[in-house]
C-alpha cells in the first residue's frame, strides 16, 4: 500500500520511505520464544500472555498505520508500549516507541516524534542493538527532514548508513542513501541528490534488489522533474514502472502512472497527463485499491483544472470525495481513525472549491467548503442527539437558515494550497485564503485573501498564528505553564497583520452595530487565532466592534442548537445546581510512563476566583482537596453550570487517543496520573449543563486536524454541552479571576454568554491592559 501522493509529486517517494519503516522497525523485534518444561506458573503464564498482547498490539498499529488510522494506532502502540515495559522487554519496548515516533512525524507532531526517537535510540545503544540503532537514527533524520532542518537530517542519515554498512544491512543502505538523495532534493543541490541515488542505484543492481532499483529510478524521476528536465524524468519513471510491472508490484505500477501523468502535467501535456492517470485510476480499480482509486481521481481531477477543463474537473473530483467518503463510512463508529483517515483526504476538498471558485459557483464552493471539515465531530454528535440519523453536508438553503437561527453573521475560512514558483521551483505552498460571510438575513458573500507574498518570504499563516502568539508573550505549551514577558522589540505588528489578511477583506460585511454577534469558522492554524485582540489600523481591537464566538464548522452550530432544544427551557445564572471548582490540591503527573511525576503548581488566584462566582451562583465550591476526581465527576451529570478553575493540560496523559485534561485532587487510588480527567472520558460523561468554564491554561487547543480541535472543548461538545469557554494559552491567575467575575456579572443581567464575555474583556482591558491576559478565551457553540 501506498500513501496518498495527491497532490504533491515530490513529497511520494518520502511518505513511501517512511512508510516502510512501519515494517522496517519490525526486523529487529525480538519476539519471544516461549518454552515449556512441565507445569507453568500462573506468574509465567501471566508473562506469557502479556507478551502475545504486545506483539498482537504491536503489528495492530503496523496494519492501523498502513490503513492511515494513525490515532488507533497511537493507542495501540502506547498500550503495546506499556505491556513490554512491565515484562521488561526492551526490544519491544524500542520497537513501538520507533513507530511511536513515525506515527507523529506523519501526523506533523515533530517535537513528540523526536522524543519517541531518541528515547528509542537511548534504549537501543544500552542493550547494543546495532540494527535497531540504525532504524532510529534514520527516524530522527526523517523527522528532521519534514523539519527542513537539512543539515541535522543529513547527519542522521549519515550515521544510519555508516551502521547499515558496518552490518552488512544492503537493503537498508539503499533506504538510507535515497533519503540523502530527496534531502539534497528538497536543498536544490540536485547533483549531490542525483550522486546518492545512482549510489543507491548500483548497490540496488549489485544484490539484485529489485524493488530497491525502482525506487531509485522513481527518485531519480523525481529530481530531474524538480530540475524541469522533464524527459529525463520521464525515463526513469518508466524505468521503475518497468520493473514495478516485472516484479508484480501493481499499486506501486499505479503509483509510477501517478508520477508520469504529474511530469506531463508539469510540461503542460495535459492530454498525456489525464491518459497516465486514468492508467493509474483503471489498475486501482482492477486490484480493487479503493483509496488509490480515490487518489487517481483526484489527481485527474486536477489536471482537468489544470487545463481549464472545469465542469470534468468538478465531476471527476466529486467521485473522488464520494469514493473517499465511503471508505470513511466504512470505518463505523470509530472517531480517531475518520479523524486520522481524513488528513489524508482534505486536499480533494480544497482543489474542488478552486474548480467552483473558477466557474463563479461561490455558494457550492462554500457547501463543499463544509462538506470538508468537522465530519467526524458532526457525524457523533449527530448519533448523540438522534441515533437513527446520518447528517447529510448542509445545503446553501440550511447554511443560510442557520445564520437566521443564530442571528448571527457567519464567517467561514478556507485555507487553498497551490503550486507556486518559489525560488525557481515550483513547491505547494498556501496560495489564498477563501473567506464566505453569511449574514442573517440570507445574504452570501465571497472575498479572498493573497497569501502568495507570504509563501514567497518561506512563510505561512501557521507561521504568522505562532508569531502573533509569541509577540504578546504567549510560550509554548509546557507541563507546568509559565508566562514568557510580551515581545517589546517586536518590529511587526503581528495581531495588525492577521487582522489584514483575516478581517479587512470582510470587514464592510460585518455589523456595525457591536452587539451583533459574529461566529468565526477558523481551520488549521487559524483556530489559535485570538481574534478578540486583532488590530485594525488605528490599533482598535477587533472585541471593541463585535461580539465574537468561535466554531468548527457551521453544521456544528446547527446541532449544537438541537441538542440544547431537546432539554427544554434552561435555567438563568443562579438558578439550579452550580458545580464550581477552585485550585483543587494539585496532582503530580507524568506524560510517559516511567517519568518522574512533576506536581502542578497550586492555583491560589483560582480559589478566589471560585469563591467569588460561588457567591454570584448562590452555591459552594469545591476547593482543595474536596475537589477530588470523583468527587467533581460525581455532580457533573446533574450541575446547569459547571465551572472549573485549576490547570489545563494538552497531552494525552493515560494514553487514550485524545489529548487534553483538567487537574482534580487525587482520589488516592494510587494509580498513575491519579486526579486528571482527561478529554477521553469526558466523551463517556452525559452532561446536562448549560455552560462548561474551563477557567485554566489551554483548554481550548489540542490536535489541530481537519475535523477542528481535538481535546477538551471538543469533547465537552460530543457529552452534552452547548456552550463552552475555554482558553488558548497559558492564562494569568489575578486577571482572569477579574475576566470570569465580570463575565457572571454580567451574564446575570443580560443572559447573553457572548455579549457578557465581550463586555468582560472590556472591562479587564482597563485593569489588564496586555492582550495576553484578557484575550486567550473563546466562546464555542451557543451564546443565548
Amino acid at each position: 500500500m501506498i500513501w496518498s501522493c495527491f497532490p504533491v509529486s515530490q513529497s511520494s517517494s518520502r511518505v513511501r520511505n517512511t512508510f516502510a519503516l512501519f515494517a522496517l522497525s519490525l526486523l529487529w523485534v525480538s519476539v519471544p520464544v516461549l518454552v515449556f518444561e512441565g507445569a507453568r506458573s500462573v506468574q509465567a503464564q501471566m508473562v506469557e500472555e502479556q507478551g502475545a498482547e504486545a506483539d498482537r498490539l504491536l503489528q495492530q498499529g503496523i496494519q492501523q498505520a498502513q490503513r492511515s488510522q494513525f490515532q488507533a494506532a497511537i493507542q495501540s502502540w502506547r498500550r503495546a508500549l506499556q505491556l513490554y515495559r512491565e515484562q521488561g522487554n526492551r526490544r519491544g519496548e524500542g520497537n513501538s516507541l520507533n513507530n511511536l515516533g513515525n506515527v507523529y512525524n506523519s501526523l506533523g507532531e515533530y517535537e513528540k516524534a523526536i522524543e519517541f526517537h531518541q528515547q528509542s535510540l537511548t534504549l537501543v545503544r544500552e542493550i547494543g542493538n546495532r540494527a535497531g540503532e540504525s532504524v532510529s537514527l534514520n527516524n530522527l533524520g526523517l523527522v528532521y527532514e519534514s523539519l527542513g532542518e537539512y543539515e541535522k537530517a543529513i547527519e542522521f542519515y549519515q550515521q544510519s548508513l555508516a551502521i547499515k554498512r558496518e552490518i552488512d544491512n544492503f537493503v537498508g543502505a539503499i533506504n538510507s542513501l535515497n533519503n540523502l538523495g530527496n534531502v539534497y532534493n528538497s536543498l536544490g543541490e540536485y547533483e549531490k541528490a542525483i550522486e546518492f541515488h545512482q549510489k543507491s542505484l548500483i548497490l540496488a543492481r549489485e544484490i539484485g534488489d529489485r524493488t530497491g532499483e525502482s525506487n531509485s529510478f522513481n527518485n531519480l524521476g523525481l529530481v530531474y522533474n524538480s530540475l524541469g528536465e522533464y524527459e529525463k524524468a520521464i525515463e526513469f519513471h518508466q524505468q521503475s514502472l518497468a520493473i514495478k510491472q516485472e516484479i508484480g508490484n501493481r499499486a506501486g505500477e499505479s503509483n509510477s502512472f501517478n508520477n508520469l501523468g504529474l511530469v506531463y502535467e508539469s510540461l503542460g501535456q495535459y492530454e498525456k497527463a489525464i491518459e497516465f492517470h486514468q492508467q493509474s485510476l483503471a489498475l486501482a480499480r482492477e486490484i480493487g485499491d479503493r483509496a488509490g482509486v480515490g487518489n487517481s481521481l483526484g489527481n485527474l481531477g486536477l489536471t482537468f483544472y489544470k487545463s481549464g477543463q472545469f465542469a470534468q474537473a468538478e465531476e471527476t473530483l466529486l467521485a473522488s470525495i464520494k469514493v473517499k467518503e465511503s471508505i470513511r463510512a466504512s470505518l463505523g463508529d470509530n472517531d480517531a481513525n475518520k479523524i486520522s483517515i481524513f488528513e489524508t483526504q482534505s486536499n480533494t476538498y480544497r482543489t474542488l472549491q478552486q474548480v467552483l471558485i473558477a466557474q463563479n459557483k461561490r455558494d457550492r464552493a462554500l457547501e463543499i467548503a463544509e462538506r470538508g471539515r468537522a465530519r467526524a465531530f458532526v457525524e457523533l454528535l449527530s448519533q448523540r442527539i438522534s441515533p437513527e440519523t446520518s447528517p447529510e453536508p448542509p445545503t446553501i438553503e440550511q447554511i443560510k437558515q442557520i445564520a437566521q437561527n443564530q442571528n448571527a453573521t457567519l464567517v467561514e475560512y478556507s485555507i487553498i494550497v497551490d503550486e507556486l514558483d518559489i525560488d525557481g521551483r515550483k513547491r505547494w505552498r498556501e496560495s489564498q485564503l477563501y473567506i464566505w460571510v453569511v449574514k442573517p438575513n440570507g445574504e452570501v458573500s465571497f472575498r479572498t485573501a493573497d497569501l502568495t507574498e507570504l509563501a514567497q518570504k518561506g512563510e505561512s499563516l501557521k507561521k504568522l498564528v505562532t508569531r502573533s502568539r509569541t509577540s504578546i508573550g504567549v510560550r509554548n505549551r509546557s507541563l507546568v505553564a509559565v508566562r514568557a514577558k510580551p515581545d517589546a522589540e517586536e518590529p511587526v505588528n503581528r495581531l495588525r497583520q492577521l487582522h489584514e489578511i483575516l478581517i479587512e477583506p470582510i470587514a464592510d460585511l460585518l455589523p456595525a452595530d457591536p452587539q451583533e454577534k459574529v461566529i468565526f469558522m477558523p481551520q488549521g492554524a487559524l483556530f489559535l487565532v485570538p481574534f478578540p485582540a486583532l488590530q485594525d489600523e488605528n490599533e482598535n481591537y477587533l472585541i471593541e466592534k463585535h461580539t465574537i464566538l468561535t466554531a468548527p464548522a457551521i453544521q456544528v452550530l446547527q446541532l449544537t442548537r438541537e441538542q440544547k432544544k431537546g432539554r427544554g427551557a434552561m435555567l438563568a445564572p443562579g438558578e439550579g445546581n452550580a458545580l464550581i471548582v477552585g485550585n483543587p490540591t494539585m496532582p503530580s503527573v507524568a506524560v510517559e510512563i516511567g517519568e518522574t511525576p512533576t506536581k502542578l503548581n497550586p492555583l491560589p488566584g483560582s480559589e478566589r476566583e471560585a469563591n467569588k462566582i460561588a457567591r454570584f451562583l448562590n452555591t459552594e465550591p469545591l476547593i482543595g482537596a474536596q475537589a477530588t476526581r470523583q468527587a467533581v465527576v460525581g455532580q457533573m451529570s446533574n450541575a446547569n453550570i459547571i465551572h472549573l478553575a485549576t490547570h489545563g493540560l494538552l497531552d494525552d496523559f493515560k494514553g487514550q487517543g485524545v489529548p487534553g485534561a483538567i487537574a482534580l485532587a487525587p482520589d488516592g487510588t494510587g494509580e498513575r496520573n491519579d486526579g486528571l480527567l482527561t478529554a477521553n472520558e469526558i466523551l463517556d460523561l452525559n452532561l446536562n449543563a448549560e455552560l462548561v468554564v474551563l477557567s485554566a491554561c489551554d483548554t481550548g487547543r489540542g490536535e489541530i486536524t481537519g475535523d477542528g480541535v481535538i481535546g477538551l472543548s471538543r469533547s465537552l461538545v460530543l457529552a452534552g454541552v452547548p456552550s463552552i469557554l475555554v482558553s488558548l494559552w497559558a492564562v494569568d491567575d489575578h486577571s482572569t479571576a477579574f475576566l470570569m467575575s465580570e463575565f457572571y456579572r454580567n451574564w446575570q443581567e443580560t443572559g447573553d454568554k457572548a455579549q457578557s464575555l465581550r463586555q468582560a474583556m472590556l472591562a479587564t482591558i482597563e485593569e489588564y491592559p496586555q492582550p495576553i491576559d484578557w484575550a486567550a478565551f473563546t466562546l464555542i457553540g451557543e451564546s443565548l
